[in-house]
């Protein structure tokens, strides 16, 4: 129970705060110790260290940060998981002072999984489910934390358990156990507790107590070095300053203590611990180590550089990174929020991909050249894994449970990555006129080359008034993208018409003809595509799950406002007046 308290605690938590976690830790990083505030204040509210530097691990992968960024986090993990500590030591409160006794967790905890289950059964808002979430999560918490006091509460009068004690007044063996335990439930705020648990039988002293606590700093670094195994070396890196940073504290306190001890001598060595004591010497821990090691950062990042080789210079000129693939990182799916974010990371490289396959098509039917044309083809390879990746990953992010908010942003991206990978699709089919033109010695007339130069500028503006307004988040994309939609529709129209007058009047072959109508079909829906995108993000930030695409459509084209109208002028005004000065010059 107590395990899966915290683990609902961190989870409502982390729901509350909608998913903002990463973009704190990103902006927030300017030096290191903002960053070690940020930090502390991230694990504090989350309750969890390993998950924070979980996070950096897959942030410093994602190349969202730098590994001098990822240090100042990283301690101020470690301060702020002590937060957990204090609250279970709220139980040693003096119970005969009044007020003091409605702060003990047996007075609360009966109140806080009421007014939980309320929140939760009653409340429609998410927001106030959540809240109830992490109130029954702090019940079950303290329920588990009674349980295990009053299951430990028979230990001291068994003698064999205080000879165990005893024995791990050896501190290499104290460190051993604290190490061995945290790292087998990966949660030092966990180990703690139980700690705290025990301490409750008055037979732990803080001979024992001291050395497994700092064990229990190491073990928590187990959770990051399981995140980064597969990472960028830099990722890899960041977890290694995490155990370099625990163990060098470890051992430097370790040396302090047992000095101190042999030749001044601590007068409570051998009396038994409290939950209270045991709450102070952890944050004392933390807070000193921090202070030591916070303007050695520096120092820390080469130790991680040396831990960590770079490989040999032929190895790193192979090795390739995908910049889409390192945002969809599995360490993310801690939190759906974070999965969604990373997987519109994807979808923006994505899409600036099908923009430079566009443009590259465009030219190989202009001038083509095999070397480019292998290119595009291999662009379009890695445009449809991406796809397929953003999909499978998105895929595990719904086996967790979504909020309503969640549900929509999810289906708003898989929407979205359909349609840059269809607008990939459409460029590579151009590539395809380009090879057939080639193939069969074809040439377009002056005039025509003329005429899709200028819905090339069209679709050109259109993808980046699209990709832009996505990377963006900027609702007004549908509103910017219909009208020029709209135009590159009646310019579609107005070129087929002009092909068939160059045909009739045998200004065209008929073998230009297909490649030529082809050419226009792909350029027409790419422009419906982008169209899609603007009509996506409307969808998902109105909430509209159930809006009817073409009728959305028809009605913005029928009800149109001066805004759309002012836009659709200037877009005839700026490709047909070309188109006009064609038929002139030509």
């Amino acid at each position: 129970m107590f395990l899966y308290g915290m683990v609902m605690l961190g989870n409502g938590l982390e729901k509350i705060s909608g998913g903002k976690l990463e973009a704190t830790l990103e902006k927030m990083t300017s030096n290191t110790w903002k960053a070690i505030l940020v930090g502390a204040l991230v694990t504090a509210a989350i309750q969890s260290s390993s998950a924070t530097t979980v996070i950096v691990v897959g942030l410093v992968n994602a190349k969202l940060l730098n590994l001098k960024q990822s240090i100042g986090i990283i301690m101020g993990a470690n301060i702020g998981t002590t937060v957990t500590a204090w609250i279970l030591s709220l139980s040693e409160l003096n119970p005969n002072i009044f007020y003091l006794s409605f702060l003990k967790p047996t007075s609360f905890t009966p109140i806080l999984l009421v007014v939980g289950l309320v929140l939760t059964l009653a409340s429609r808002k998410s927001v106030r489910r959540n809240a109830g979430m992490t109130l029954i999560g702090f019940g079950i918490l303290f329920m588990g934390m009674f349980g295990m006091e009053d299951s430990v509460s028979r230990l001291k009068d068994m003698p064999a358990i205080t000879g165990l004690f005893v024995k791990f007044t050896n501190p290499f063996l104290g460190v051993l156990v604290g190490l061995v335990v945290t790292a087998i439930i990966q949660s030092s705020s966990a180990s703690i507790g139980i700690l705290q648990a025990l301490s409750t039988t008055g037979i732990i002293p803080f001979a024992a107590a001291f050395p497994v606590i700092l064990g229990q700093n190491i073990g928590t670094c187990i959770t990051p070095v399981i995140a980064s195994f597969g990472a960028s070396r830099n990722a890899k890196r960041s977890a290694a300053i995490h155990v370099s940073f625990n163990v060098i504290g470890t051992v430097v306190f370790l040396c302090a203590i047992y000095a101190w001890q042999h030749f001044v001598g601590f007068s409570f060595w051998n009396s038994p611990v409290d939950k209270v004591d045991i709450a102070i010497f952890h944050t004392t821990y933390k807070i000193a180590v921090t202070l030591m090691l916070a303007p050695l950062s520096v120092q820390l990042e080469k130790l991680s550089k040396v831990l960590i080789r770079e490989r040999d210079t032929e190895d790193v000129q192979n090795e390739e990174y995908d910049e889409a693939t390192l945002a969809l990182d599995e360490r993310f799916y801690i939190s759906p929020n974070m999965s969604i974010a990373h997987a519109r990371e994807a979808i923006h490289v994505m899409a600036n991909m099908a923009r430079q396959n566009f443009k590259q098509s465009f030219s190989l039917l202009l001038n083509f050249d095999r070397k480019l044309y292998d290119n595009v083809r291999e662009t379009e390879d890695a445009i449809d894994r991406i796809q397929s990746k953003v999909e499978s990953y998105l895929l595990k992010v719904t086996e967790k449970t979504l909020t309503e908010t969640e549900s929509l942003a999810l289906s708003e991206v898989l929407q979205v990555t359909n349609e840059f990978e269809r607008i990939g699709d459409r460029a590579d089919g151009i590539c395809d006129c380009a090879m057939t033109m080639q193939d069969r010695d074809i040439t377009f007339s002056e005039k025509a080359i003329g005429e899709l130069k200028v819905i090339f500028q069209a679709i050109e503006e259109i993808l980046d008034i699209a990709i832009e307004g996505y990377e963006s988040n900027n609702t007004q994309i549908a509103f910017n993208v219909e009208p020029l939609d709209e135009v590159i529709n009646l310019l579609v129209e107005t070129l087929k018409q002009n092909h068939i007058e160059r045909l009739k009047q045998g200004k065209c072959t008929i073998e230009a003809a297909f490649p030529f109508i082809e050419v226009l079909g792909h350029m027409e829906r790419i422009s419906v595509y982008c169209s899609n995108v603007g009509v996506h993000l409307h969808s998902y930030h109105t909430g509209g799950k159930d809006l009817d695409r073409h009728e959305y459509l028809r009605q913005m084209r029928r009800d149109r406002d001066e805004t759309y109208t002012e836009y659709l002028n200037a877009y005839d005004k700026k490709y047909f007046d070309q188109i006009v000065e064609l038929e002139q010059s030509v």
